[in-house]
């Protein structure tokens, strides 16, 4: 008995009998030093300095069922040093088998709690770190998946947990051809790219991307964190000189033939007059007007990228406008063997417009879709259609083609400058000075495609030029 009296005494923790009224019988000697020799008080007295029971007493518990009961609990010492214990109650019973009092132990848990209040903590502030963090955050899986998102991320793209990453950035089907995320999970080590990416309300983005591998207890890559920084003001803010540059290298092939036309024009005409050949002088003057007008067209679209030109407001007839484009586009479009269809309803009225502006969108646009016929080879007959309507309070410009079409990343991308899926044949302008005519004008411009089934352009612009108008809403004509 002195064996176990020396256990009981000596247990690094606090142990103590209760009888039935919650009164201590015995208490080992840590009990006795940090609550003191309080034999025959109550437990809650002692332990709580209460006046009444502990709601939930383990004890009380204990000696209803006959069973052992656990919770944590804060104790209060005699010298008021407050103590986090885990408790946990057996019953003693007699001979006959009936519970006569109940063991209780604490164990002092409190540098446990202390940290884990402290890891706690620090995982609060660094998922604050990962929400707050100004730039895109996202933790993706060895299959693209998203696993996690912070804040921003998900402002800005959605809740894409769950989604491929190339689907939430680039609206892909498919992995990008240069994925740096599989690089990284490949060689575990870090890249930095730049890519441009659309947010779910539709806007693009320049992002300056970095990869860093999540290591697992192998140390092979098991998550790869990517950081994207916004960086589109700074590219937005960029020299016009270099982009000046990189247009005029784009054209130059253009002005070399326009001027070659020119130069061709101009030698018909001194010849004719030279030879009194009044007929060699006629083609001759047209061939100058005819490359003289392009030339014009291409000044505007470089006026428009270069400087932002006030537009020149006054009533435009649309079908006046289109009759003296009629015969250029259809002889372009018998050229590639593409049938052009022009219908302009008899209300269609006039709108507030600037004319040449108005000229380059509608030129640039079929040209567009005359392009994008003379490209497929998937299908026979093409066509185009240019439609006119009245929509108040939009004039609606129609522009239909049965081409090659386009996907929904490359949709995004059409209005954006120096973008063309021409390769070297374009210069990326034409779409991009389309689009911020119509910005210019207050109105909108709607497209829609799929690859195979040609595109739609829908051109809302308002009857009264006012800027930052938004579109009205019309449903897709039958055929």
């Amino acid at each position: 008995m002195d064996t176990y009296h020396r256990y009981f005494e000596e247990i690094p923790c606090y142990l103590s009998v209760h009888d039935q009224e919650l009164r201590i019988v015995e208490g080992n000697r840590r009990f006795r030093e940090d609550f003191g020799d309080r034999r025959g008080d109550f437990c809650y007295r002692v332990y709580k300095h209460r006046e009444d029971v502990c709601p939930a007493c383990p004890v009380q518990a204990t000696f209803a069922d006959g069973r052992s009961h656990g919770s944590e609990q804060l104790l209060l010492t005699q010298h008021g040093r407050q103590v986090q214990v885990m408790v946990h109650t057996t019953p003693i019973r007699d001979a006959d088998g009936k519970i006569v009092s109940v063991m209780e132990m604490h164990a002092d848990i409190s540098e446990v709690k202390r940290l884990q209040r402290l890891l706690e903590e620090t995982q609060e502030r660094h998922a604050q770190l990962f929400e707050e963090v100004p730039c895109f955050i996202s933790v993706q899986s060895p299959d693209l998946r998203i696993q996690h998102a912070n804040r921003r991320f998900r402002d800005t793209f959605g809740p894409a947990v769950g989604e491929e990453c190339y689907r939430v950035y680039k609206h892909r089907e498919e992995p990008c051809l240069v994925c740096p995320a599989l690089q990284t999970f490949a060689d575990g080590r870090s890249r930095e790219h730049e890519e441009v990416v659309t947010s779910r309300t539709g806007k693009k983005m320049n992002v300056l991307c970095t990869t860093n591998p999540l290591p697992g207890p192998d140390g092979k890559p098991v998550a790869v964190i990517e950081m994207a920084t916004d960086i589109t003001a700074m590219r937005e803010l960029q020299s016009q000189l270099t982009s000046i540059g990189l247009l005029v290298g784009s054209i130059s092939h253009s002005i070399k033939g326009l001027l070659t036309g020119l130069d061709g024009g101009i030698y018909l005409v001194n010849t004719g007059f030279a030879k009194e050949n009044p007929e060699r002088v006629k083609s001759g003057w047209q061939m100058v007007l005819r490359n003289v007008d392009r030339i014009r067209n291409m000044v505007m679209d470089i006026l428009y990228y270069a400087k932002d030109r006030e537009l020149i407001l006054e009533e435009v007839d649309p079908a006046a406008l289109i009759n003296d484009l009629r015969a250029d586009l259809h002889k372009k479009s018998s050229d590639i063997d593409v049938s052009l269809s022009i219908d302009i309803t008899d209300d269609a009225g006039t709108l507030q417009a600037d004319c040449l502006a108005l000229r380059a969108l509608l030129l640039n646009i079929l040209e567009n879709s005359l392009d994008a016929c003379r490209v497929d080879s998937t299908k026979a007959p093409h066509w185009v259609r240019l439609a006119v309507r009245r929509h108040d309070p939009f004039m609606i410009f129609e522009i239909a083609d049965n081409g090659i079409g386009m996907d929904r990343e490359t949709r995004e991308k059409i209005f954006s400058l120096f973008f063309s899926s021409k390769g070297i044949k374009g210069t990326g302008l034409g779409l991009f000075i389309s689009n911020k005519i119509v910005d210019k004008h207050g109105g909108h411009i709607v497209v829609e495609s799929e690859p195979g089934q040609g595109a739609r352009f829908l051109v809302h612009l308002p009857l009264v030029a006012r800027p930052s108008v938004p579109p009205a809403t019309e449903g897709r004509p039958e055929g």
